[in-house]
């Protein structure tokens, strides 16, 4: 696999929503609104009960944002578009009316931190640590915050923000509530992951859409929260700190 990708499959109920990028699967813009466009378009398919969200390859789930585009944001216009690409997604998330299953392979960075956090129910391999490094580049994860505050409680994000160096492990993040289970494989993973889908499938499509309406409630005012966030990441992108940090990844 060389070619980033983002594709949909639909079998007996089940939409797998899959992404690929060859940078450690990180998410540049094209990506991020294709990856809206199958989300939106998964929700509204009356043959699709439950949508499994995946990235291709083994080790890692989700790199975050693509620092060969964060390093040609040179207005904060620019900035604040690319990082509302990840708002729309958690957006697109929140908003779909079917359960989504995250299954995360392997390591999960910033961004993708937050694209984890934003599925119904999550599950892992032993291997899928976390780590919000965006305060290592000057930025901070304004944008995902609020999906892993959801998940992790404030106190739970706000340590692996501010110790944006390390990387916490699956069964953390499944004692905090990120994780429902973790796997010793990937094989394992997806057998569970396949099982859970099928099984949801055999419930009232009606209930499950009423019942993610009461587990979002409050995130109404997301839309307009996140775009202010985005904006604040696309204004610090732009700092002399950042600036010569991204220049290292030239």
């Amino acid at each position: 696999m060389t070619q980033p990708y983002v594709t949909q499959d639909i079998q007996n109920g089940i939409s797998t929503i899959e992404f690929f990028h060859p940078a450690h699967n990180s998410l540049p813009g094209d990506i991020l609104a294709k990856l809206v466009d199958e989300i939106n378009q998964a929700g509204t398919n009356d043959e699709v009960k439950v949508i499994v969200l995946k990235s291709g390859g083994e080790r890692t789930f989700c790199a975050g944002a693509s620092f060969k585009e964060l390093i040609n944001i040179n207005d904060a216009e620019t900035g604040r578009v690319f990082f509302s690409g990840f708002a729309n997604v958690i957006n697109a998330m929140r908003k779909c009316p079917k359960f989504i299953i995250g299954r995360i392979q392997g390591k999960t960075v910033g961004g993708g931190v937050g694209v984890a956090s934003a599925t119904d129910y999550c599950m892992a391999s032993k291997f899928a640590s976390i780590k919000l490094s965006e305060l290592n580049v000057g930025i901070g994860p304004f944008v995902v915050g609020p999906a892993v505050e959801r998940k992790l409680g404030l106190t739970g994000m706000s340590q692996i923000a501010i110790d944006a160096d390390t990387f916490y492990d699956a069964e953390w993040a499944r004692q905090k509530g990120l994780y429902a289970e973790v796997y010793d494989s990937t094989e394992a993973l997806d057998e569970a992951v396949q099982a859970f889908a099928e099984n949801l499938c055999t419930y009232n499509p009606e209930a499950m859409k009423e019942m993610k309406k009461v587990m979002w409630a409050g995130t109404e005012d997301w839309d307009h929260l996140l775009a202010e966030r985005a904006a604040i990441s696309g204004r610090l992108v732009l700092s002399e700190f950042t600036k010569e940090i991204l220049k290292r990844f030239k």
